[in-house]
């Protein structure tokens, strides 16, 4: 019995004074933590990517508004406008939602703190606050679109704050314009 503790023992010791397979552990306890580093860096880029790229095609948009005079100014006109400017919002025009409003420059109201998204459950959701103004009138423009992260359980994809079903997180652009006189 003591010769078997004894080989044991000397088989115990020779492993553990091994260094055969170091790099191994190593690589195993670091390895996933830069995974996630470089995963969250790829979700933070695209969201920013996503969030540069509607606010562009919002700001070019309205500034096609403005120069037109605001004539033809139609809710779907908009949206299709927008989606074509932002290639990189996938399933624009079912995703994204416009508010337009009028601001009363006596008391400065205009838009209020509550965005109107598109809700990921329902289908069809006519705009709710879409109303052209009248000339020299200040007007308060606000997208909202919602993308599923990339990776929604890994990395900063969990920690995005999400809208009600919890899949997907909201980007919003917003801007303001006056109505050229005709």
């Amino acid at each position: 019995m003591t010769q078997v503790l004894r080989n044991l023992y000397k088989g115990l010791r020779r492993l553990g004074l091994s260094e055969a397979g170091a790099a191994t552990v190593e690589f195993v306890i670091v390895f996933p933590f830069f995974v996630g580093v470089f995963v969250s860096a790829y979700e933070v880029a695209i969201m920013n990517m996503r969030a540069v790229m509607l606010e562009r095609a919002t700001d070019i948009v309205i500034r096609e508004i403005r120069l037109s005079g605001g004539d033809d100014l139609n809710y779907d006109i908009v949206l299709g406008a927008i989606c074509d400017r932002a290639p990189i919002i996938p399933d624009c025009e079912s995703a994204t939602k416009i508010e337009l409003q009028t601001v009363d420059t006596t008391t400065w109201s205009g838009l209020t703190g509550n965005v109107d998204c598109i809700k990921a459950d329902l289908k069809i959701q006519p705009p709710l606050r879409f109303r052209n103004g009248a000339e020299n009138e200040m007007m308060l423009m606000r997208v909202c679109s919602i993308v599923r992260p990339l990776f929604p359980n890994f990395g900063v994809g969990r920690s995005i704050p999400k809208d009600e079903t919890g899949d997907f997180y909201k980007i919003i652009a917003s801007t303001a314009f006056v109505n050229e006189p005709q």
